[in-house]
This record gives structure tokens, C-alpha cells and sequence, in this order.
């Protein structure tokens, strides 16, 4: 039980330093982290894209399943 609260003790104190680490950092350099909304248009229609190919894969595969079946 010794070992699991020091671990547990140093376990918190490596989180409260790199929340603090963080929160310096944000304060230092407020815009850190914005993303443009150019960004997320581009992977929002990267998604999609992705999506769209790989819908229009399954139903080609699925339309030619059976034919392909008999082989």
C-alpha cells in the first residue's frame, strides 16, 4: 500500500507540472491552438471524400458479388 500512494503521490505531482507547464505556455502565447477555418474545411471534404470512395467500392463489390461468386 506504501508503494501505491507514493506512485500515486508522484503520479500527481507529474500532472499538476504539465498542467501548470500548459496553462504557462497558454498564457504566454494565447492564439496556440487555433485552427483556421480553412483547415477544417479541408478535412471535412477530405472525410467525406474517403467516404464517398469507399461507399462507391462496397456497392460495385456488392453488385458484382454474385456474378463473381460462380468463378
Amino acid at each position: 500500500m506504501k508503494h501505491t500512494a507514493a506512485r500515486s503521490l508522484r503520479a500527481v505531482r507529474w500532472l499538476t507540472s504539465r498542467l501548470e507547464d500548459g496553462l504557462g505556455e497558454a498564457g504566454r502565447r494565447p492564439d496556440r491552438g487555433d485552427i483556421s477555418i480553412t483547415t477544417v474545411i479541408i478535412w471535412v471534404a477530405a472525410v467525406a471524400g474517403a467516404v464517398a470512395i469507399a461507399g462507391t467500392i462496397a456497392i460495385v463489390i456488392n453488385k458484382y458479388n454474385v456474378s463473381l461468386s460462380g468463378i
